[in-house]
């Protein structure tokens, strides 16, 4: 039997377990992904200020989401994030607003804090010191926190959550929070299962989404002997089992156990491929087997570009996420 197609927040709201990711869709593309996306039943959208596309999905939503057009709003759950250098609690409105202008909408499903470090205030996403190293700010990411909450109490969102935060930086929020967060968003696959993660959020009423869900393979600093998590030899056997694709048998064993999945696509086969996974169920030892794969790999770390050479970007910042366990 196959699981229900969505998750319950502690908010009430229902957030489709699998939805369509738009980290790295051009912009001249993504509004026709959108567009196939919508027409084939996707419900969610995930979003971010920074990845610069936007308003060419408002296009979409403007064109086909509406009382009398294809999606109703309220059968849309939409997903953006605050940008690292929007951490300061003066530009945490401003950012949340621009994103509703670009995007056609009058409010967010959900906002995500994208990064628990900041970056130095202004409109340059991407602040540089003359060496290349970014310029960060100190922000806490507590009053940032405090400040996304404001936008509930607006009205202008109606769930804020967290992308990026270890164990540790959630507890820091939970320790504060009046509104509690209704998500985490991290990069989780077979070779990255997050399960410590998971339960720690599982426990504290956060629901998880993983990014990243098929592995990230057109990375601009993808390493050349890193795994392919799509080659996988236990996958693909699990694949030919059940006559379904890697991609499927890996969004199959996330939904299954309750994480969200957010594959990115702009071709309209796997859009459509990546939703079809409520119609089959793992066996309790194949998706053992699957977890069994974890091997703490991280495909998305965050890297920079400084004299040809792509080197880490933020780990000696004091809110970088990755150097705690999990």
């Amino acid at each position: 039997m196959a699981t229900p197609d969505y998750v319950v927040l502690h908010t009430g709201q229902k957030m489709p377990l699998i939805g369509l990711g738009t980290w790295k869709n051009p912009p001249g593309e993504v509004k026709e992904a959108v567009w196939n996306a919508l027409k084939i039943g996707y419900h969610h959208i995930d979003c971010a200020a920074v990845y610069n596309n936007e308003v060419n999905i408002g296009e979409a939503f403007k064109e086909h989401v509406g009382a009398d057009k294809m999606v109703k709003r309220e059968e849309l759950f939409v997903t953006s994030k605050l940008w690292n250098t929007k951490h300061h609690p003066e530009d945490v409105e401003t950012s949340c607003c621009k994103s509703l202008q670009d995007l056609k909408l009058t409010y967010l499903d959900l906002y995500l804090i994208h990064w628990p470090h900041a970056f130095e205030r202004g409109d340059d996403p991407f602040p540089k010191n003359p060496d290349g190293t970014i310029r960060y700010a100190y922000t806490d990411y507590k009053e940032t926190w405090k400040a996304m909450e404001e936008l509930v109490k607006k009205g202008l969102v109606k769930a804020i959550g967290l992308s990026n935060f270890n164990s540790r930086q959630i507890d820091d929020i939970l320790s504060i929070a009046t509104i509690k967060p209704a998500v985490l968003q991290v990069e989780c696959h077979p070779y990255l299962a997050q399960n410590e993660l998971i339960a720690h959020c599982q426990k504290r009423g956060l629901v998880v989404t993983a990014y990243s869900p098929l592995g990230s393979s057109d990375r601009q600093w993808k390493d050349p002997d890193e795994p392919l998590l799509l080659d996988d030899a236990n996958i693909k056997t699990l694949a030919d089992k059940h006559g379904k694709s890697a991609a499927q048998i890996m969004l199959r064993w996330q939904v299954q156990r309750g994480v969200v999945a957010i594959p990115k696509s702009v071709n309209p086969a796997r859009i459509a491929q990546n939703l079809q996974v409520f119609d089959f169920t793992l066996t309790e030892d194949e998706m053992k087997r699957i977890g069994n794969l974890s091997r703490n790999w991280r495909y998305i770390v965050p890297k920079i570009k400084i004299d040809d050479k792509f080197v880490p970007r933020d780990a000696q910042h004091p809110h970088y996420p990755f150097n705690d366990p999990y």
